[in-house]
């Protein structure tokens, strides 16, 4: 058993536990909603909320109760929740275990957060190849509505909330709020310019809050035993309470881990996970999914919280912690996710459009031993004019496992080049030409 009290996986963990709804109400399953609605105001919700200091688990960290406040008050017409569950970064699964495992601690917090809003819609996108997860989700709504936890008249309190769950077709860039919403309304899956902002202009054009399922799942936890409660755990003020670290990669027991903010990589994989695979070193880690740049063992000792892991120059994103033991090609490595990256652009912005499809080919040319020292110049260029240049935030993702891997393995940069110039396999009059 953990040394920690684990949150969000303790029911699971219980021997027996279906995440059926008369299981879910033996461990107390929607009493904090009962609470709220029957004793609480909309707006005491979210200033509890925001006292706990609970941001955003999908990717960007932002701050939920904050963000629910950036709706306007005195607009009268309907509004909407968005729970993403379009949960697509590479070595990312937790939103997977919570909603398949648990749905109804996922259900709670949607209603919670419905009340919070002023929402009487709520939309579940999961993402298309989740279909046990998007059945099993139904089949708890239909639970819920059948108890009276969603539907109309709420407890008798004349509230009424209901909850819907749209599949997606597979597209990555849709895990971005707009594009999530643009793919809700039936429209292709492209990001909107920003501003307006989903707050004021969202799903079909009114007030709008995307959250992620691990963030929506906290909710439950933070209204029935209090704000202060999970403000204690992690690395407070910024990195409260508990996160679901995700670890895949060259580790003997990968898995989801409900570690508190704050934890270190260290203890995260060496203790947790039952550190490295083959018991060789570990040469580099991704701390928060796919789009987070790559750091070294030098590492091991930072924190796994908002503002440690940014000051390391990355970021925590996700929570996907991915592990690469020596011997590991870091420039295979980046290659494998810039091609991933490459084929999930979804094409509106010609940095990214353009941009992925050179890095690319660059990158394969140098892995084939086809390269030139010109192409990691190329290669920096074509990363700066697409960092910051897109709409979304899709650009400075794409970017940054080439970034830095430039940055802390430039070597085996070189030393493909070097092998492909003494083998004379690069013909003169290929120089530039594009492959």
């Amino acid at each position: 058993m953990p040394k920690h009290e684990l949150v969000l996986l303790k029911n699971m963990m219980q021997p027996g536990y279906t995440g059926s709804l008369a299981d879910y109400e033996k461990t107390g399953g929607y009493q904090a909603l009962r609470n709220a609605l029957t004793k609480l105001a909309p707006t005491d919700v979210t200033a509890t909320v925001m006292k706990s200091g609970l941001r955003g688990r999908g990717g960007a960290g932002f701050p939920t109760g904050v963000k629910w406040g950036f709706l306007p008050k005195d607009y009268q017409g309907p509004r909407y929740l968005c729970c993403n569950a379009d949960e697509s970064e590479p070595g990312t699964f937790k939103d997977r275990q919570l909603m398949e495992r648990d749905p109804h601690q996922v259900l709670e917090g949607i209603v919670l957060a419905c009340y919070a809003i002023g929402a009487q819609s709520a939309y579940i996108y999961i993402r298309g190849e989740m279909v046990l997860g998007s059945k099993i989700l139904e089949h708890a709504i239909g639970e819920a509505r059948a108890a009276g936890y969603i539907g109309q008249n709420i407890f008798g309190t004349g509230v009424t909330v209901d909850v819907w769950v749209h599949r997606g077709a597979g597209a990555y860039i849709c895990g971005e709020e707009t594009a999530l919403l643009e793919s809700l309304e039936g429209k292709r899956g492209l990001p909107r310019v920003k501003p307006p902002f989903p707050a004021t202009h969202g799903l079909y054009n009114k007030p709008t809050v995307v959250n992620n399922v691990e963030t929506l799942a906290n909710l439950p936890h933070i209204l029935s035993r209090g704000p202060e409660w999970f403000a204690s755990i992690g690395s407070p003020p910024k990195s409260t309470g508990t996160r679901v670290f995700c670890v895949s990669g060259h580790v003997k027991r990968p898995g989801n881990y409900e570690l508190p903010m704050g934890v270190t990589v260290r203890d995260l994989v060496f203790e947790h996970a039952g550190g490295m695979r083959s018991d060789k070193p570990m040469k580099a880690f991704i701390p928060g999914g796919a789009s987070a740049p790559f750091l070294t063992p030098s590492h091991l000792d930072v924190k796994l919280d908002f503002e440690s892991v940014a000051a390391a120059g990355s970021m925590l994103g996700s929570g996907g912690v991915t592990v690469m033991e020596e011997g590991t090609s870091m420039v295979w490595a980046a290659l494998r996710l810039m091609e991933f990256f490459y084929h999930e652009s979804c094409g509106k912005c010609s940095p990214c459009r353009e941009g992925s499809s050179w890095l690319v080919q660059t990158m394969r040319r140098i892995m084939a031993k086809r390269g030139q020292m010109q192409d990691l110049e190329t290669l920096t260029d074509l990363c700066k004019n697409i960092a910051g240049r897109t709409v979304c935030a899709f650009g400075d993702a794409e970017v940054a496992p080439i970034m830095s891997t430039l940055k802390h393995w430039r070597h085996e940069y070189v030393t493909l080049i070097q092998e492909a110039e003494a083998a004379n396999l690069i013909r003169p009059e290929s120089v530039g030409t594009r492959h």
